[in-house]
């Protein structure tokens, strides 16, 4: 049974959950693990970790899923990493990872409550809804077994949720003729994505890319001199939200109005800890 929800109920919901899901992409715990299974490189972690869903696939395959990574830097690493540790030995460092790090944010008496328990109940749940066709990082994961512990549980069921919405977004971004570097300029601009000194570091992309990018928007219209949206910009950004929204209705229609009303009041108190524990750096956010 699905029911109707509030405007931008689900949307809420992703936007705290997806967080408590990245938490451990920027945690020592992810490295040392990563280390210890023989990939001490951080950005070919990255890729081994997000990637071993899907088995041990090729530079074009990771380059397709993760959308926004310049390929010249993912053929790096991929296939290189599975050489040095296999998808089997990847998930496996992720998942102590992840443990550590969820034990080291929230502290042994949050991940033993009612309240964690309760929030990977209403997470699985929602899950149930989501959908494969199209959608390759999810199904990946979807493959998965669930873990036992709570708290794992809860991340595992993050991790659908948010690959679910991600790979129905970049069907979006597709369809508004924004290339990867152009999605990430324009989300920049929202002052809502990640600072381009960050996209920079972490993506592959050059500045020059990046100025690249900013005069082909300025050309459409949708980016203004001073690098902030244009009315049009603006229009087409939160078009592409409100289409996403629509392509992730279905799991957050299934948990209900109330139940998401709920998760999304968990994992907020979650997320807020994580937060005040350092989960992420500092000027992560923004468009300096």
């Amino acid at each position: 049974m699905t029911t109707a929800l509030p405007e931008r109920a689900g949307r809420r919901c992703h936007n705290v959950l997806n967080p408590l899901h990245s938490t451990h992409y920027f945690s020592p715990d992810l490295g040392r693990e990563m280390a210890a299974a023989g990939v001490p490189d951080a950005r070919a972690a990255y890729f081994a970790v997000r990637a071993a869903a899907m088995g041990a696939v090729g530079a074009g395959t990771v380059t397709a899923t993760f959308y926004n990574f310049n390929h010249e830097l993912v053929e790096r690493h991929v296939p290189e990493v599975w050489r040095a540790a296999p998808p089997e030995a990847v998930l496996a460092a992720r998942a102590r990872a992840v443990d550590t790090t969820l034990r080291r944010l929230l502290g042994d008496e949050v991940i033993a409550s009612s309240e964690v328990a309760e929030a990977a109940g209403l997470a699985l749940r929602a899950a149930e809804a989501c959908t494969r066709t199209a959608r390759p990082l999810y199904a990946a994961h979807a493959d998965l077994p669930v873990p036992e512990e709570p708290h794992l549980a809860l991340w595992h069921a993050a991790t659908l949720l948010r690959e679910h919405r991600g790979d129905g977004h970049l069907a979006v971004l597709l369809g508004a003729e924004l290339d990867p570097l152009e999605a990430l300029v324009s989300h920049t601009a929202t002052g809502k994505g990640m600072a381009p000194k960050w996209v920079l570091a972490t993506r592959g992309w050059h500045r020059e890319d990046w100025d690249a990018a900013s005069l082909r928007l300025r050309e459409r219209g949708l980016l203004a001199p001073d690098g902030g949206l244009t009315e049009e910009g603006v229009a087409l950004r939160r078009e592409i939200e409100l289409r996403t929204d629509r392509l992730d209705r279905a799991p957050y229609e299934h948990l209900g109005a109330a139940g998401v009303e709920r998760l999304t009041e968990l994992a907020t108190g979650l997320l807020m800890a994580a937060l005040a524990a350092g989960a992420f750096p500092d000027g992560m956010i923004g468009k300096d």
